[in-house]
């Protein structure tokens, strides 16, 4: 890490905690500031969760005070974007728990299923990725969590079986679903394309 690297991030852990204090003392500016800096990225983590725009705004907002309600617990471990981020997928999991997604099991047939998506040419399917991110809103809710928490935030099946409350073997048979569900979908869309 070079010196200017270096005291950017002195600089924006400085300004966080800087931030944190205001906001804390009761200084509205820091926490619309706040919100300004992460709704957008935040209402989008949540929206590929729920897939649904109104829920996804009702969640937000409520992520948005628990955030503001736990901020003292904040230990600046993590960025402050990626300790929101975690509320935020918390706060969608609730939501979804309480329609008590259901999740199946491994079979011989996923094995199956798995060892050939495994083999297919998944990054071009991911290229078009305002099309993809589209196919998964349509995937089904299980699945979509999945999609979204392995794929697109990044988290590991065991910490998606930990969330969810499922094996870590169902997340990865639920994203190998997901994928085979996507590749099909996007397949179909582009030969519906072609003339």
């Amino acid at each position: 890490m070079n010196q200017s690297t270096v005291l950017e991030v002195v600089k924006n852990k400085t300004d966080t905690a800087a931030m944190i204090r205001k906001i804390k003392s009761g200084d509205q500016q820091a926490a619309s500031a706040l919100y300004e800096r992460y709704y957008r990225a935040m209402y989008n983590t949540i929206l590929r969760m729920v897939s649904n725009e109104n829920d996804a705004k009702d969640l937000l907002q409520e992520g948005f005070i628990k955030a503001f309600r736990y901020l003292g617990d904040f230990k600046g471990t993590s960025t402050l974007g990626a300790w929101l981020k975690r509320i935020m997928i918390n706060t969608a999991l609730e939501q979804l728990r309480k329609h008590a997604l259901s999740y199946s099991d491994v079979s011989a047939e996923d094995d199956v299923m798995i060892d050939e998506i495994e083999q297919d040419n998944w990054g071009a399917i991911l290229s078009d990725v305002q099309q993809v991110h589209c196919t998964i809103l349509e995937l089904p809710d299980g699945t979509r969590n999945v999609v979204t928490l392995y794929l697109l935030e990044g988290y590991t099946h065991d910490e998606i079986g930990a969330y969810l409350g499922i094996s870590p073997a169902t997340s990865k048979t639920q994203y190998m679903r997901g994928k085979k569900l996507i590749k099909d979908k996007m397949k179909a869309h582009y030969e519906t394309r072609s003339f």
